[in-house]
């Protein structure tokens, strides 16, 4: 490890969120709060991102690690004990100060903090929750905090802090226990999951308590997350999902992230990636989980161990409506609203309004454009009336043609650059970049 004696507050600050671009689960905040007039902010369910909204909103969390010391040797970590990086770390006196500095300017609406693991778990838990208890109770900062739970802290400290932030995450790290023994052997999955399971029965009993007293203070309102790297061990596509889903079952988690592997480290047992972070797998694992968690499918649906890999040239839906054609095609003036659900080019939103529209008249293709609908992915999908919009062969391969061929080409990873963004980063960069990685359900 490089330590340097003394180091100013930007230094810190330069080191340290950048130590944390690797950390992607920064998220809505999922919470409302109210500033009740005794401190300074408040929280807004659909604010507080590290990022742009779709309509052009720009809604940020100081995002940054409390330390970058690790005890832990984990071979896919840029922060990890055996590499020749230079060290630095808050005290919770400068990081509760920066933040709400910070916010006063107006730069941020909240605080993302992480940390490696400095001397043990509880130790650098301790720090966290002090750190959060300086900004709670001596600023009365009202505003959102996501914190990190250290997996191995003791249960005590979790719940002290959840009772702080607004948002928990314990990250999973990798989707296999196999593969966490193998890149991460000083972690284990029982240590991660422990907390993640503390959490979830606290806020169910926190939940039933708010019941009953309506005044008692609020155990992580915004719920937990968590994260997974992508690509570092050759799981499937299928054991990813499948994971995805189970901690959406059993932890009642809000939010799953996938981390494209970056190599950092150089390492027998990492992965040689020549054409860089498989980003377009990132893609298809993040449509997948909307598809789980909204639009009502089940791993096992979108794939099967024969198939455990999505097709990187069509998003899940689409391929899955084109593995069960006998399902299609589906008349939109009849069909139920989950059915509506999982034609392509048909979201929610759409869904929604055709079930609403219809009740007064029938539905026509130009109006399905109206409503939303896309009808470049719908077409092959759907009648008006038992009619299609023009002849259209239900067969695999004459569908596949012709999405692909009227669709845009998949990005490549050369496409993509992987810098921290700043709090002062030129809007333009950011909005491409966000334009690359978007795309439809």
């Amino acid at each position: 490890m490089i330590y340097k004696e003394s180091m100013s507050l930007m230094e810190k600050l330069e080191i340290l969120s950048d130590a944390a671009k690797y950390d992607v689960a920064c998220t809505s905040s999922g919470t409302d709060r109210k500033g009740d007039g005794s401190g300074i902010g408040n929280s807004i369910t659909a604010g507080i991102c590290h990022s742009f909204s779709g309509d052009g909103r720009c809604i940020s969390l100081l995002k940054v690690l409390y330390t970058n010391e690790c005890v832990f040797d984990c071979k896919y970590c840029v922060n990890r004990a055996s590499n020749d990086v230079v060290r630095a770390s808050f005290t919770p006196e400068e990081i509760s100060r920066l933040t709400i500095e910070f916010y006063r300017r107006n730069y941020i609406e909240g605080l993302f903090l992480s940390s490696g693991v400095k001397d043990s778990p509880d130790a650098t838990m301790e720090e966290l929750i002090r750190s959060a208890e300086i900004l709670r109770n001596q600023y009365h900062f009202q505003g959102y905090i996501h914190l990190k739970a250290i997996p191995g802290a003791s249960p005590e400290l979790i719940c002290r802090a959840g009772y702080l932030a607004d948002r928990m995450s314990v990250n999973l790290e990798l989707p296999t226990a196999e593969g966490l023994k193998k890149l991460a052997p000083h972690k284990s999955r029982q240590t991660i999951l422990r907390p993640m399971k503390q959490i979830q029965t606290v806020c169910e009993e926190n939940k039933r308590e708010l019941t009953v007293y309506r005044h008692a203070p609020e155990f992580v309102p915004a719920g937990q997350s968590t994260q997974m790297i992508i690509g570092a061990v050759g799981e499937s596509d299928f054991q990813i999902v499948s994971t995805a889903e189970a901690l959406y079952r059993k932890f009642s988690l809000k939010r799953v992230f996938y981390s494209a592997f970056v190599a950092v480290n150089e390492d027998k047992d990492l992965p040689v990636l020549p054409q860089g972070p498989p980003l377009l797998r990132e893609h298809r694992l993040y449509q997948a989980d909307w598809l789980l968690r909204f639009y009502g499918f089940r791993a096992e649906e979108l794939l099967t161990e024969e198939h455990p890999n999505f097709n990187l040239f069509l998003d899940p839906k689409c391929d899955w409506a084109i593995s069960h054609l006998q399902y299609f095609p589906v008349e939109i003036n009849k069909a139920d609203y989950r059915t509506l659900l999982r034609v392509p080019g048909i979201g929610e939103k759409s869904a929604r309004r055709i079930v609403g529209a219809r009740r007064h008249h029938s539905l026509d293709f130009p109006e399905l454009k109206k409503i939303g609908v896309v009808l470049k992915r719908a077409v092959y999908f759907i009648t008006c009336n038992g009619r299609q919009m023009y002849p259209i062969k239900l067969e695999e391969d004459y569908i596949v043609k012709n999405i692909l061929e009227s669709g845009k080409r998949p990005f490549s990873s050369s496409e993509i650059t992987y810098r921290q963004l700043s709090l002062f980063d030129d809007d333009k960069m950011i909005m491409d970049r966000n334009e690359v990685l978007s795309g439809g359900i």
